[in-house]
């Protein structure tokens, strides 16, 4: 079980983040990045069994500049008003949450014993995409579902890590036309697509597809295992 402790941006800010510890020495470390619903239970869940596996996991509160202790559900109100507090992230002065980020790095490279990987869901998949392209200190990258990354200008960056990217065919965000662009312009990139809709890994969430999440993890572990220990 994880706990909250609070990390320092570059400029000052404290970002809270819920930090899972392994048992014994970490094999490394792996940064995860929520949806829009907050660091909730299933963040901090996918965070603790990620410790389970040997990491050391820090998920990062990455609404905390516009708003403290998110923590919703999957409801239709509760996407309003995740989508809300997008909306506001996006439109902090320049390089918003990015910053948060790499203090969630730079503490997991400090404590994690090794390398460190970084993996988001949703818009936390948009955001490790970023990450993966202009962030100092990872190792590699996982992107499920990431929301927003296979449009034209999200295409254009060029990742500087290993990047393992997972995607529903059902996704009714983000097309499957989109996803081969994707895929077309980044052959270095491991890019899955599974009969599934958008959300497939949250077993909290209706459009979870257990066969898929189970995939999709098989890979993203063996993936991390390969790139950071």
């Amino acid at each position: 079980m994880g706990q909250f402790v609070n990390l320092t941006s570059q400029d000052g800010f404290v970002v809270p983040a819920w930090v899972a510890q392994p048992d014994g020495a970490p094999r490394g470390a792996i940064v995860v990045l929520q949806e829009i619903f907050g660091v909730n239970s299933h963040i901090r869940a996918v965070t603790d069994r990620l410790a389970a596996r040997g990491y050391l996991a820090v998920a990062p509160a990455t609404f905390a500049r516009v708003q403290p202790q998110v923590d919703l559900g999957y409801s239709e109100a509760d996407m309003g008003v995740g989508f809300g507090y997008k909306t506001a992230v996006d439109a902090l002065p320049g390089d918003g949450v990015m910053p948060d980020i790499q203090a969630a790095i730079d503490y997991a490279a400090r404590h994690g014993g090794g390398k460190v990987g970084i993996v988001g869901f949703c818009w936390g998949g948009l955001l490790t995409w970023r990450a993966a392209c202009s962030l100092q200190g990872l190792a590699a990258a996982v992107c499920y579902y990431g929301g927003g990354m296979t449009t034209p200008g999200e295409v254009a960056r060029q990742p500087q890590v290993p990047v393992l990217a997972h995607f529903g065919q059902r996704d009714h965000w983000i097309s499957v036309d989109s996803v081969q662009a994707f895929a077309g312009a980044h052959p270095e990139v491991q890019v899955h697509v599974y009969e599934a809709d958008h959300g497939f890994n949250c077993d909290q969430r209706g459009s979870y597809d257990e066969a898929a999440a189970l995939v999709a993890r098989d890979r993203t572990l063996a993936f991390f295992a390969k790139h950071i220990g």
